[in-house]
């Protein structure tokens, strides 16, 4: 089992603790403070960030398609990056593919519970036909979600 307490996602940010006791611009301050380690985390990360990318452009050479599968707001983020896929770069509707746990409901609502299940995710990618041509990125916060993490391990049973 994980200890929860030591995933930095699920702890309280030191930095923004008293943000609802400071003035507006102190808020917008600590926020757009804490928006500058974005850069620095995905500067860390370019490595990984270029094999993923090679991978899915070979996926896509190939026919093969892009799912995004998340929880919460990892998954919202996935539905609009795949929505915005066609209008940007003219790819076919399906090319990129975003799912949530919850389905098109959770977009708007919080649905509580559904990230816990593999097995939805299992099922969700199933609706839409994955193939071991396909790639799935699961995306999660944590890096533990399961609804994500089981989206990932049925795309890998099928290759």
């Amino acid at each position: 089992m994980i200890d929860i307490s030591k995933i930095s996602t699920e702890k309280r940010n030191e930095n923004t603790k008293n943000i609802d006791l400071v003035s507006t611009s102190e808020i917008l301050r600590l926020l757009n403070n804490e928006d500058k380690t974005v850069p620095l985390a995905v500067e860390k990360a370019i490595g990984q960030i270029a094999t993923v990318v090679d991978m899915v452009t070979e996926t896509f050479k190939k026919g093969g398609r892009l799912f995004y599968i998340g929880a919460g707001t990892s998954g919202r983020l996935g539905v609009l990056d795949a929505s915005e896929c066609p209008p940007t770069f003219g790819v076919p509707n399906d090319m990129v593919t975003g799912i949530i746990a919850g389905g098109d409901h959770a977009l708007r609502f919080s649905v509580e519970g559904v990230e816990d299940s593999p097995k939805q995710a299992k099922d969700d990618l199933k609706k839409h036909h994955l193939t071991s041509n396909d790639f799935v990125i699961g995306i999660a916060a944590s890096g533990r979600t399961p609804y994500a993490i089981g989206g990932v391990e049925y795309a890998n049973e099928l290759r």
